[in-house]
Order: C-alpha cells, then sequence, then structure tokens
C-alpha cells in the first residue's frame, strides 16, 4: 500500500533533494576501597542493561540497606561513603546504575552530577532521598541539562519493587541536545550497541543507511492517531539501529540542510501512502532554525508538499530556543511557508524563555511543551501549573497545543483535562519505521478507529 507522490513537480524535488545530498558528501572528506557485595553467586539480573550498580551514600547503614536491596534484585552492586572514592571508580568500572542520595559529606548530589558529566558518564542516574519531590525534581532537571540519563526519583523508604520500576522505565534526556528525535532515549537500542565504532552522518549518507521513522501524535478528544513526527534514524549493516546522538553532527554543522531535505522529501513521499491507508494524517519534520534562511529551502518545500485536496499541511517543527535568535527572519519564512501549506511548530516550548512579546511577531500553528514539564505534571504542582500556563498561551494565539514525552496514564488524564489538544510519547507509542506505521493505521481502520494503543511497546 505504498503511494508515491507521481507528479512532475514532486519529481522535480526529488532530484533537487538528491543534488543536495550529493553536492554535501562530495564535499567532506572520508571519515573512514570499595565496600560492597560480591554478587559472583548472584541470580542473573532481571533488569535489562543493569549488571554493575555504583550506590553513594554518606549513611553506612541506608548504604547497605540499599546495597542489600539491589543484590536481592541479582545487581553487582559496590557502595561508597565517599565521593571521592565513588568518583575514583566511575571511570574504571563504567558502572550501568548510579544510585545516588542528595546530601552527602562536603558535597551534595549537584556536585556529583556535574562530576559526572566531566566524566562522561553514560549509564543511568537514580536520585534517593527523604527530601520533598520538588527537590528531587529540580536536581533532576539539572542532571537533564547536562544531557545525563536520569531515573525518576525515589522517596526513602524504598524496596525493589519500586527500583525495578524506575529501572523498567524510559529513562529521560533533555530534549534539546541533538537527540531530541528519539521522545526519549531508547534503552534498547542503546544496550544492544555497547561498545562500537561511531558512525558518522556523511558515512550514512554516503552508503544509504539512512531511514525515516515515525512516531504517532494523538488527538486528545478523539483519542485516534492525527499525524505523527519524521525522525531520521541509519540501519548499519552489522550493528543495526543507530541512535540520532551517535549520528548528528554539531548544531550548525552544514550537513543538517542535505538531512533536512531527506527527512521532508521522504515525509512527504510517504504520507500519500499514510493517506491511503488510514486517513491524511498532518505530519511534522524537524528542521534547524539555520536552515530556514537558506537559499532554496523554500523552493524545496514548495516542490516537495502534495497539491491535492486532502492533504492536510506539514509542520516545520522548530526549536524555541532557536527560532527566537532571529525572529523577523523566522516570521518571513514562517509566512512563505504557509502560501504552501507548510506551518511552523514551536518545538521544546518552556525551554528558551521567551518572551511573550517575541512570541507575538511569530505565526506558529503549534505549540510542543517540553517534556521537562509534561512528565510528572499530574502529581507536580509547578508542572502542573506551567501546563495550565501553557494552555492559556496557545488559546490566546490561536495555536494547538502538543504534550510531548507522555509516559503515564496519570499525566495523560491531566493534559487532556488541562485542554491539551494532542500528545505524544512512549505510553502511546515508540517511533516505527513506516512500513509498520502503515500497519498499524491500516489495522486500525479495519478495526474502525485509528486506537491510539497500537504501536505501543513495539
Amino acid at each position: 500500500m505504498r503511494a508515491a507522490l507521481s507528479s512532475s513537480t514532486h519529481d522535480s524535488s526529488v532530484a533537487v533533494a538528491e543534488n543536495e545530498f550529493a553536492v554535501a558528501t562530495a564535499a567532506r572528506p572520508d571519515i573512514s576501597e570499595v565496600s560492597g557485595v560480591d554478587m559472583q553467586q548472584a541470580e542473573p539480573n532481571p533488569e535489562r542493561g543493569v549488571s554493575l550498580a555504583f550506590v553513594l551514600d554518606d549513611e553506612p547503614r541506608v548504604q547497605a540497606h540499599i546495597c542489600n536491596v539491589l543484590s536481592r534484585g541479582g545487581i553487582d552492586t559496590r557502595g561508597f561513603i565517599t565521593a571521592e572514592k565513588f568518583l575514583s571508580q566511575i571511570s574504571r568500572c563504567d558502572p550501568d546504575l548510579v544510585i545516588l542520595d542528595l546530601a552527602l559529606r562536603n558535597t551534595d548530589a549537584v556536585e556529583i552530577i556535574r562530576q559526572l558529566e566531566i566524566l562522561k558518564f553514560t549509564g543511568r542516574i537514580l536520585l534517593v532521598s527523604g527530601c520533598d519531590e520538588t527537590t528531587l525534581s529540580e536536581i533532576e532537571q539539572i542532571g537533564r541539562n547536562r544531557s545525563l540519563v536520569m531515573l525518576r526519583s525515589l522517596r526513602k523508604p524504598f524496596g525493589i519493587a519500586e527500583i525495578k520500576e524506575r529501572l523498567a522505565e524510559s529513562p529521560a534526556l533533555r530534549e534539546s541536545d541533538p537527540d531530541r528525535e528519539v521522545e526519549t532515549a531508547n534503552p534498547e537500542l542503546s544496550d544492544a550497541l555497547p561498545q562500537r565504532e561511531p558512525v558518522r552522518l556523511i558515512e550514512a549518507m554516503r552508503k544509504n543507511w539512512l531511514e525515516v521513522w515515525y512516531q504517532p501524535k494523538i488527538d486528545l478528544k478523539s483519542r485516534m492517531i492525527c499525524g505523527a513526527e519524521a525522525l531520521i534514524r541509519a540501519r548499519h549493516p552489522e550493528s543495526g539501529m543507530i541512535e540520532p546522538k551517535e549520528l548528528l553532527p554539531p548544531v550548525g554543522d552544514a550537513l543538517y540542510k542535505p538531512l533536512s531535505l531527506f527527512v521532508l522529501r521522504r515525509a512527504m513521499q510517504a504520507w500519500a501512502a499514510f493517506a491511503d491507508g488510514g486517513g491524511p494524517l498532518r505530519l511534522s519534520v524537524n528542521v534547524p532554525a539555520s536552515i530556514l534562511n537558506t537559499p532554496g529551502f523554500i523552493d524545496i518545500v514548495r516542490l516537495t508538499v502534495p497539491r491535492v485536496p486532502r492533504f492536510p499541511g506539514v509542520l516545520i517543527e522548530v526549536t524555541e530556543e532557536e527560532i527566537i535568535r532571529d525572529v523577523r527572519g523566522a516570521r518571513e519564512v514562517a509566512t512563505q511557508l504557509k502560501i504552501y501549506n507548510a506551518h511552523l511548530s514551536l518545538d521544546d516550548f518552556g525551554t528558551a524563555y521567551a518572551s511573550l512579546s517575541r512570541l507575538t511577531a511569530l505565526p506558529f500553528a503549534e505549540l510542543k511543551l517540553d517534556r521537562c514539564f509534561v512528565s510528572g505534571c499530574a502529581s507536580d504542582k509547578l508542572k502542573y501549573a506551567v501546563c495550565q500556563t501553557a494552555v492559556d498561551v496557545a488559546r490566546r494565539f490561536g495555536a494547538s497545543l502538543c504534550a510531548e514525552g507522555i509516559e503515564t496514564a496519570d499525566d495523560l488524564q491531566c493534559v487532556t483535562e488541562l485542554g491539551f489538544d494532542s500528545a505524544q510519547g512512549y505510553f502511546f507509542a515508540k517511533p516505527m519505521p513506516s512500513d509498520q506505521f502503515l500497519t498499524s493505521l491500516s489495522l486500525a481502520q479495519w478495526k474502525g478507529g485509528r486506537e491510539y494503543h497500537l504501536g505501543r511497546g513495539q
């Protein structure tokens, strides 16, 4: 059921976009102490990807209890009372999990988080404390802002069941990182590829490893699939799927233009198949703000988007942090895009502290509230208040409002009752290849509706 865009204008856009790829790739060169628990006799670890855990707590009895809880769960555990010994062992042993108390002798969790960033720690971090949830949440966000993988915190006391629950959840990364397309970091991908040579985008381009995957967006009134976000992936012939954070170059790299055009072209080709298979969904594509004003971008959009009555338009997602740097230029481009049924979506809304005066200058059609405000909004009063404010801002500007990073039923109910228009997140579905997304749409149509749980857990 793969439909193709058949008009000559769309064929021309394919040629132009492919030429962008060819020029970009041709222009680049080849890129050819320690107190702990001995767990050697423990049962196999039931939690995927966690074989070694470090516990840092300056209260010996508490530390021993946490180590005991982990050991009963089959996790090799090493306990530390001082930060110095803990940090000296991090780079040597590379644990999969760090459990960290907030208040420590002569230091605290925030300082440890700073040191873990310097050490380029890639494992998961779980904060434990008797402190209030607001403080725990704020320190979690400090870790995410430093690109660390933070699990939802635990308040003392707790047992192995609570730890298992946290380990089973999807870790949250800062969405404004280059990996922001992955709704959160995918533990299945990262655990499956432990040690390998980095794959560069230029290599993936040249060898045709790139794919476009789709994560459904859900209409919160009908609870049906109303659209999808197009996300880049790379399929290595030996290593399998490559995460965006391993693939994408630094912000501002010239390769983002051909990459953006590649994703846009593929998404518009796929749209026709999706429309035939389940309805005319509205797709969205991530484009760096720096690309919007480059020569030829508007022409590519004009040639690529379908010109048929049932096409609902395409959303061009640009982060708030990027767009406010040049509001005047962004406004001009956004106005041009509207001519061709392409509309601006302000991604990661709330993270750049843009003033309302600047927002009034931008003709955006959608606001996407960042996951750092959505995750936990049902139980966190401050996050709930931010969500309320976002609803008010969206209504005043006549824009739709999407909640990013929905992972629990409670948060889903919260944003629905507040009046959000749509949502996306692992609670509904992970990103999936186009053929799998199309199959889901077709099955839902056969059942009489595009139910939102079709792709969950796949």
